[in-house]
């Protein structure tokens, strides 16, 4: 197995630090990763000499990201693509439930479904990609409005009239902005016979590297395999399959 270099590991690690505070003095350096003052004076000199970091003006010995590190990350965003990523993805979750497992993104008030990774039992939700459907009457739609600002809500609740699915789609605008609120706070939205009686579907938010929900996904199943138990155990997979694909656009959670 090749050797991993000790010194770029540690210019890394004073990298890292960056993320969470925007300016760093060599002491702040030292103390955090807990170096010798010789080892951190010459990785701040080597950094500093590539432009990685740079002096902040007037306090010689503060520190702050250079420009190189904006340059490869707006390169990194450029090369990132939802579909590729969110395939292996949703195919990881649906492989661990052995449902439906779809990614979709917002249009106006609709969803489209851009991934759908179908279950091996028979009896199966009827679905494609490219399909649309009224946002406010499925899981992930009812995640990615919840997203939006106000503003943007609005244009899609003054919709006259709500168009409904099923008999329990939500098409009163003050309820659905009550449940988007409920959606928003737990993180997870679930369709209940929403948008088809014989379904019931939970989803979570994809997130970009502005920490933008920029899509959803959602795990799918007849009404004869949901059941409670079950309904916990794959709402924690959409939620772990949804990190993980926000991780690969980018996103890091910030520590509680």
């Amino acid at each position: 197995m090749p050797r991993v270099v000790p010194a770029v590991i540690r210019a890394l690690d004073v990298l890292e630090l960056f993320l969470d505070c925007p300016q760093l003095s060599a002491r702040q350096v030292m103390e955090r990763l807990d170096l010798p003052r010789t080892t951190v004076h010459e990785l701040l000199v080597t950094l500093e000499a590539r432009a990685y970091l740079i002096s902040v003006p007037g306090q010689p010995v503060q520190y702050r990201l250079g420009m190189p590190l904006f340059q490869l990350g707006a390169a990194f965003a450029g090369r990132l693509d939802l579909v590729r990523e969110a395939q292996g993805v949703a195919r990881d979750v649906a492989a661990a439930c052995d449902e439906a497992v779809h990614v979709a993104v917002l249009d106006g008030a609709d969803v489209i479904y851009l991934v759908k990774f179908d279950s091996t039992h028979p009896v199966r939700m009827v679905s494609g990609v490219g399909l649309r459907l009224p946002a406010h009457c499925t899981a992930v739609g009812k995640v990615l409005l919840s997203a939006l600002d106000q503003a943007d809500l609005d244009v899609v609740l003054l919709k006259d009239p709500l168009p409904g699915m099923t008999p329990d789609s939500i098409t009163d605008p003050d309820l659905l902005r009550d449940h988007l609120n409920r959606v928003r706070a737990e993180g997870v939205a679930v369709d209940i016979g929403e948008s088809d009686t014989a379904m019931r579907c939970v989803a979570a938010g994809i997130r970009d590297h502005t920490g933008a929900i920029i899509a959803g996904m959602s795990l799918s199943a007849p009404i004869i395999r949901w059941t409670p138990q079950v309904q916990v155990e794959w709402t924690g997979l959409v939620r772990e399959g949804a990190a993980v694909l926000s991780a690969r656009m980018g996103y890091r959670a910030q520590p509680r």
